[in-house]
This record gives structure tokens, C-alpha cells and sequence, in this order.
């Protein structure tokens, strides 16, 4: 073989890895993928074989019907001029957090915050709106999918997360000024990125795609983070998928590839909860909000389903490395705002707790998996294998949606 035929090799075997690993389905969907009816129905082509179209294309249709429908009857297009920057930022935005554990939040909270200058009330305010729309987008994408999530951890997830964001926007959130929401939002994601850097240089470990014998104990700290959570979304927009994706995988050992749809889910929920609440119970967002809402709705409609679909291919190291890039622009975004050097030292304290928090939190979760029965663990540990493995052989090393 020439040199040239085994690089391309190579280069094929890495895209094959890290581009085109598959899809972890739901084992009822997987077996059906498998045993794909002979004479199949109109049913089993839309349910089955061609779902991944189907999945991208409801909530695409639905969205942009009644957004095309309204824009004309109140002429949104006006506001294009003078509040394109959001739109265009949200072209990647809403990629991102279709395809990762973070929400759209993640990317115009700082977009808004550190480089247009605006308010972190309407950073957070924006963040919510738009993903009610993107994130609720992706949701339906990964349940139509019939991507495997954990179930709990969403039901837990959102009874923690409500309460807490209601204690968060009334209680917390006036606490802080607009450079000290700035500081917290950049050192608490500089913080996720430790977590996910912990995570991933853990080689081989045991992972599942559930909460293994779940119990009450259980439920209780998925309640707890779901209360964490609620807090940070009322003030940033964005928490409560950190705070259940570092609890699932860290802690738990759930698999990245369960623990992001978890999040993603959980995330569009929470969302809504905050938009309705803030618009509805609060009544005080802001015009300059919902003029960037009305204009990026059609934009996150179409590249959150498109994200949410690459990203249940994509490798978790992709993932990651996507998660690290963000973070790292979001805090040189921060210093480049020439923050006083008691923000910047306060960040450095956030930043090393949190490091240290997650480290002991994958210390807790490695002691947890040895307390676990060992007969149990391997046998978990070899049936979950054994399903990726065979969820990942169903789907094509390509990105048909066929």
C-alpha cells in the first residue's frame, strides 16, 4: 500500500471514530431498526427508517409556519437592521446546543453580555426565550429519534429546577451587579470545562446508560441539582444543564451519550418554565429581548434539530473539544471587558472551587461504582456493551437519513 492510500486510511478511520460513531438508541427502537418489517407500512418508513428526516423535519415545519405567518402579518423584518447580530451569532449558537450538553444560553449570554454590552437581565431573558424555541426544537428531534435519555434525571431534574429558579430570579439574582452576573456565568462554565476535561482523561472507565439502582438517595441529589440549576438559570440563562450533565457523568457514571439528550431535554423544559415565568408572572422583559427573539427564531428552529442530529454521531471527545473552544473564548472575552482585579480574583476562587468540587465529585463517584455489587456492576457493565455496541452497528457510518 502507498503512502498516500494509508493516510487516507487514516484519515478516513478518524472521521469513521470521531464523526461517525452512531447513534445510542432507545433498546425497544433498536430492535426495531434490526428486525425492519419485510412489507413494511407508511407507518414503519416515517417511525422507522426514515425517522432522523422526520425528527429534523417536524419541529423545522412547525416553527417556521407560525414565525413566516406572523413575521408578515407584523413585519419582524424591520427589526433585521438594527438586531441582526444575534441571528448570525445564533447560526452557531444554536448548532452547538443542539449538539452538546450546553444551551444556547452558553453562547449569546457572553455574545450579549461581553461584546454588545447589554444587560445581563437581557442576556438571560434572551437566553431563556430563544431556548423555549431551540431547545424544545431538539427535544422533539431526540424523542422522535428515538435517542435513549435518562428519564429520571429529566423528572427529578425539572421538579428541582422550577422552585429553584423561582428562588434564584427573587432571591439571588438582585444580589448581584451586571460585572459580577458577567463574572460568575464565564467562571462557572470555565468550571464545566475542568469537569469535562476530569471526565475525559478517565480512560476505559464504566459507564451506563442509565443511573444504576437508582433509589431514593438518588432521586434526592437529582433534585438537589435541579434546584442548583434552577438558580443558575435565573440569573444566566444557562446552569441546569451543567450542573445534571457534570451529576450524570461524574458522578453516576451515566455515558456522555445518554447524559447529553438528558440535558438537552431538561434544558428546553426549563427554559419554557423561565420564558413563561418571567413573561407571564413577571411581565418585566425587556423590548430590546424580544426584538432579538422575533428575529433569531427561524434560525435556531432550522440549526438546533440539525445539531441535535450530528451530535448523537459525533464522538464524546468532539463533543468535548467543542465544549473546551467555547469556554476558552468566552473567558478571554471576560478579561478583554478589563474587569476590576477583585473580579478577576474572585473568578480565579470560583474557577479553583470548582475544580476542586468536580474532583471530588469523580472521587465520590468512583468510590460509588466500587460500593456498588461487583457481580451487578459487570453485569451491568457488559449488558450496556453490549447494547452500545449493538445500537451503534444499527445506525450507518454515514449521515443519510436513511
Amino acid at each position: 500500500m502507498s503512502q498516500s492510500s494509508k493516510e487516507g486510511s487514516k484519515v478516513a478511520s478518524w472521521c469513521k471514530k470521531y464523526l461517525l460513531e452512531g447513534q445510542q438508541l432507545d433498546e425497544k427502537h433498536a430492535e426495531k431498526v434490526l428486525n425492519f418489517p419485510v412489507n413494511p407500512t407508511f407507518a414503519d418508513y416515517i417511525l422507522i427508517k426514515y425517522r432522523k428526516f422526520v425528527a429534523v423535519l417536524i419541529p423545522f415545519c412547525i416553527i417556521h409556519s407560525i414565525w413566516w405567518a406572523t413575521a408578515f402579518k407584523h413585519d419582524f423584518f424591520q427589526y433585521y437592521p438594527d438586531y441582526w447580530h444575534m441571528p448570525v451569532t445564533m447560526v452557531v449558537g444554536a448548532l452547538i446546543s443542539g449538539m452538546t450538553a450546553e444551551g444556547a444560553g452558553a453562547v449569546a449570554f457572553p455574545v450579549m453580555t461581553l461584546v454588545l454590552h447589554l444587560a445581563p437581565s437581557i442576556a438571560r431573558d434572551f437566553a431563556l426565550m430563544i431556548q423555549s424555541i431551540g431547545m424544545m426544537a431538539a427535544l422533539v428531534c431526540v424523542v422522535f429519534m428515538k435517542v435513549k435519555f435518562a428519564e429520571r434525571a429529566v423528572i427529578f431534574g425539572i421538579a428541582g429546577a422550577i422552585p429553584g429558579f423561582i428562588f434564584g430570579v427573587h432571591i439571588i439574582d438582585p444580589q448581584f451587579t451586571g460585572a459580577q452576573k458577567k463574572m460568575l456565568f464565564v467562571s462557572i462554565w470555565t468550571s464545566f470545562a475542568f469537569a469535562l476535561g476530569i471526565l475525559n482523561s478517565q480512560k476505559k472507565r464504566p459507564t451506563f446508560v442509565k443511573i444504576p439502582e437508582f433509589c431514593a438517595w438518588k432521586a434526592a441529589i437529582l433534585l438537589l441539582t435541579g434546584f442548583v440549576g434552577g438558580v443558575f438559570d435565573a440569573f444566566a440563562g444557562s446552569g441546569i444543564d451543567i450542573c445534571m450533565f457534570s451529576t450524570l457523568t461524574l458522578f453516576f457514571r451515566v455515558s456522555e451519550k445518554t447524559a447529553t439528550p438528558t440535558t438537552m431535554i431538561l434544558k428546553g423544559i426549563v427554559s419554557m418554565f423561565g420564558f413563561y415565568y418571567r413573561a407571564v408572572q413577571m411581565g418585566d422583559i425587556s423590548e430590546i429581548a424580544w426584538k432579538y427573539f422575533t428575529c433569531t427564531i427561524p434560525v435556531v428552529a432550522t440549526m438546533a434539530p440539525i445539531g441535535s442530529f450530528l451530535g448523537s454521531h459525533l464522538h464524546r471527545q468532539v463533543i468535548a473539544a467543542l465544549i473546551y473552544i467555547l469556554e476558552a473564548a468566552s473567558l478571554v472575552g471576560f478579561l478583554l471587558t478589563k474587569p476590576t482585579w477583585f473580579l478577576i480574583f474572585m473568578s480565579v476562587v470560583i474557577i479553583a472551587c470548582g475544580f476542586v468540587f468536580f474532583q471530588v465529585m469523580a472521587k465520590l463517584g468512583e468510590m460509588l461504582m466500587k460500593y456498588i455489587d461487583p457481580k451487578i456492576g459487570e453485569d451491568a457493565k457488559q449488558e450496556i456493551e453490549e447494547k452500545e455496541e449493538l445500537h451503534l452497528e444499527l445506525e450507518p457510518t454515514n449521515l443519510s437519513f436513511a
